[in-house]
């Protein structure tokens, strides 16, 4: 079957334990949890993400990878692949949301998974939904996960709690599915009201290259020798543009300098090779999760060093900031205590674009804050910016905004 370039990126959200990671299996047929911490200890810890292929069998529904693990329709025919697209699985832990906020920057729609055996929303199902609303996804399907566990009384008084929890939201209408995933119940339905709910990315193929890096990888084995070594691996995804292999590549906010004054130097490197999940290709587009190999030492790329910055065309990145200003507001529906004023010298979360760092906010005006980053971003004036609080020793996503400045990096 020839190679179709995926066409969106789909994330899933919601609280822990509702079953993304196995949602995403279900769809797949692949377990993105691949980290030994994840394994340890049954959650995400780091974006996953995978493509599938979505098929028609010419029936009622359609199908996805993990559903046609033999390759062939459920009568013997073959499937017919009408797209592809990319699926991104991301934490729910309350102590990792800001590695959910940044794979959300990128993400065209979303599969909100709920488990059918708790009350609807909790926490993160609430914040999972809000970063969505902050960074302007429109399009969900609600997975109604573990039905299975339940009596259909209960399924149906969880569905009230959802439909209750979307009324007078932007995914009012959205369709509620309900699904056992481990068991790989009602996954076709699930996968076409995915389909049909979340279009294809309009692609800006005439625009600069402009790649957000979510993962970053040394893919060699220990004890390589230096003559078969490969260079380190940028994994994310293509706002606009287009990469082709032996392009030449600006990686922004780049390394770090001390001497002889603090500054950032953009680091400068050659796209090698191209991989969508095991295919390569000779160019990436925007609309898939991609992996994109470099001229780069590996030690530069290990253990994900590099995710957060943006790479592309060199001399047409954005700014690199070390401190940025923010006009803020609190999230839709925040719970009490979440909206308080900030303080100066409090220690806060900013997510922007793919990064997200740690910093000190340094002067509160009204509802503008300067926040000092202890690690440079590179993001263009006027882009949303997230901001992660500590409430009660919980890490919550509080305030969204629009960075309005701040101070330029030295270069």
């Amino acid at each position: 079957m020839s190679f179709v370039y995926p066409d969106a990126i789909i994330s899933t959200a919601g609280h822990v334990d509702h079953g993304k990671t196995q949602t995403t299996y279900a769809l797949s047929g692949v377990w993105v949890m691949k980290h030994s911490e994840e394994i340890k200890k049954a959650m995400t810890i780091k974006l996953g993400y995978t493509q599938i292929g979505i098929y028609d069998c010419g029936e009622e529904y359609y199908y996805t990878d993990g559903i046609l693990q033999s390759g062939k329709c459920p009568d013997g025919s073959e499937p017919k692949l009408i797209r592809r697209v990319s699926l991104l699985d991301v934490p729910g832990h309350e102590v990792l949301v800001a590695t959910m906020v940044s794979g959300a920057a990128v993400v065209d729609g979303a599969i909100l998974v709920v488990d059918a055996s708790q009350p609807a929303p909790q926490p993160q199902t609430v914040e999972h939904f809000a970063v969505l609303d902050i960074i302007g996804v429109r399009k969900m399907v609600v997975a109604q996960n573990k039905i299975d566990l339940v009596t259909k009384d209960k399924v149906l008084e969880n569905y009230e709690q959802i439909r209750a929890f979307l009324r007078g939201t932007w995914a009012e209408n959205a369709k509620v599915v309900p699904v056992s995933a481990l068991h790989k119940v009602n996954i076709d339905a699930l996968a076409t009201y995915m389909a049909k709910a979340i279009p294809p990315r309009e692609a800006e193929l005439g625009k600069p290259a402009r790649f957000s890096v979510l993962r970053s990888f040394n893919v060699n084995p220990p004890g390589t020798p230096p003559e078969k070594l490969r260079g380190g691996v940028l994994g994310g995804t293509l706002l606009q543009g287009v990469i082709k292999v032996g392009d030449e590549l600006e990686i922004r906010p780049g390394l770090k300098v001390d001497k002889p004054k603090p500054s950032y130097q953009p680091i400068y490197t050659k796209a090698l090779s191209i991989e969508y999940s095991g295919y390569k290709v000779d160019e990436a587009r925007p609309g898939g999760l991609v992996g994109v190999m470099t001229g780069l030492d590996p030690a530069l790329t290990k253990a994900d060093a590099l995710s957060g910055a943006v790479a592309g065309k060199p001399g047409t990145l954005p700014p690199v900031w070390t401190a940025l200003e923010i006009e803020t507001r609190p999230i839709p529906r925040a719970s009490e205590g979440r909206a308080e004023q900030f303080k100066q010298g409090e220690v806060v979360l900013v997510a922007v674009g793919p990064a997200t760092v740690f910093g000190v906010v340094q002067i509160v005006k009204k509802d503008v804050v300067n926040v000092a980053l202890k690690k440079a971003v590179c993001t263009e004036q006027g882009s949303k910016a997230v901001i992660i609080r500590q409430v009660k020793n919980r890490w919550i996503v509080t305030n969204y905004g629009t960075v309005k400045g701040g101070a330029a990096a030295l270069e």
